[in-house]
């Protein structure tokens, strides 16, 4: 069944974990996948792999005119805009008294204001497609807070917020365009990959991020990307300015 035949999906973070998780999907499902990002060489090995299905651009999250550049080429080689997955993202270990003001604004930068930015630029087009549904990855962080990812916090709950916003004006305006954000725990992706060695106590940096969620192990891609597709598909045509959290547990 072609959950996404005929819909055109633009996906920041695009060359790698979430994103490229959520492209393979997207072009498995039937739909094109745009894959939006800094990693030239990841982003045209994914989109050689995926094939005539596929197209990279490249992005700087946090430069308006790289996405108005990448939207318009999209709309360039695929005809419209249908959906948009704000994947790109970093994190960064800080507390409160140790983060410094420039890992403050870098992360949030990235994490809060490239969602911003994305979803302002994709509304011409996705209107003028008919309308969509776009997908922001905020985090179990953007929920709840944990004392040594203080930047990241915050950039994840601005994310949050910003959905909802984003959902209540689309639908004040009659502009068929939903948006959600999906809130995974700890994703066994390239992000995460550097603690993962790092001892903790008497664990390794592994070991206690899998005992963080009751399910006993880290997600994978595969698992939020299949939440996006549900979320970038019209089975999900009734949710907007929700959470959909997919964290082994971890928020329970």
């Amino acid at each position: 069944m072609a959950r996404l035949e005929g819909k055109v999906v633009l996906l920041s973070g695009g060359a790698s974990g979430i994103g490229a998780a959520t492209a393979r999907l997207v072009v498995r499902e039937g739909g094109k996948a745009v894959l939006a990002d800094r990693d030239e060489a990841k982003g045209r090995a994914l989109a050689a792999e995926l094939g005539p299905a596929a197209l990279f651009v490249p992005l700087d999250v946090i430069r308006e005119e790289t996405w108005q550049t990448a939207v318009a080429a999209t709309v360039d080689a695929f005809g419209g805009l249908h959906g948009l997955l704000n994947a790109a993202g970093i994190g960064v270990r800080n507390t409160i008294e140790d983060c410094s003001l420039a890992d403050y604004r870098r992360v949030n930068d990235i994490n809060s204001l490239g969602s911003f930015l994305g979803c302002k630029s994709v509304l011409p087009a996705m209107k003028q497609s008919g309308g969509g549904s776009i997908v922001n990855i905020s985090s179990v962080l953007g929920l709840r807070g944990a004392s040594y990812a203080m930047a990241y916090c915050a950039s994840k709950g601005a994310v949050r917020a910003l959905t909802k916003n984003v959902a209540m004006h689309c639908a004040q305006m009659k502009y068929n365009i939903r948006c959600n954000s999906v809130h995974p725990g700890y994703i066994d992706t390239p992000m995460i990959a550097p603690r993962l060695d790092q001892n903790i106590g008497n664990l390794s940096g592994r070991q206690w991020l899998e005992e963080l969620h009751p399910l006993g192990r880290l997600g994978q891609a595969e698992e939020v990307a299949n939440m996006n597709l549900f979320l970038l598909s019209d089975e999900s045509s009734f949710a907007t300015g929700s959470e959909f959290v997919c964290d082994g547990g971890l928020t329970a």
